[in-house]
């Protein structure tokens, strides 16, 4: 079942999907619209399970569950891959593509290759007070806490040079 996203406790589980660009206004409304008809459906098992997303720059989506009402399964999060895989093929756009790595220049999102990621960061392009983002993170807390970061403080670090 579909909730606000305010409404998920902090220990909720996250998925962040990002996309290889920024996505247009209608994709935007689009993805939601079929995200919350999904979310309203979303079982495991057959038991209901409490969801929310959140869509972030228009360009990163973020699926939360509250595993508190009932835990996910494979079945579960292989249908929310499904559903990713069909907005990738309706909107050109890639968003489960785990090896992109994005980073902000000013204001800028840039997503990139990972092998592109570490030779700007060998050469002093990235460092690291750049701002990475960590899609990574498993939780809602840590979403709001550790998800958009200086480089210095993910999992990025071990490719600045020192």
């Amino acid at each position: 079942m579909y909730v606000g996203y305010n409404e998920m406790p902090l220990n909720s589980r996250v998925w962040i999907y990002q996309a290889n660009r920024e996505l247009k206004q209608n994709e935007v409304e689009s993805i939601s619209e079929n995200l919350i008809d999904f979310l309203n459906t979303w079982q495991r098992h057959g038991d209901d399970l409490k969801a929310s997303f959140l869509i972030k720059y228009n360009q990163f989506v973020i699926v939360v569950v509250d595993e508190n009402f009932t835990n996910v399964s494979g079945c579960s999060i292989d249908a929310s891959v499904k559903l990713f895989q069909q907005f990738e093929n309706d909107f050109k756009v890639d968003f489960t593509n785990k090896m992109n790595i994005s980073f902000k220049t000013n204001e800028t999102i840039n997503v990139v290759k990972l092998a592109d990621f570490q030779q700007y960061a060998k050469e002093n392009k990235i460092t690291s007070e750049t701002i990475v983002f960590n899609n990574m993170v498993a939780s809602k807390e840590d979403f709001e806490n550790k998800w958009e970061v200086e480089a210095q403080n993910s999992w990025h670090k071990r490719f600045l040079a020192l």
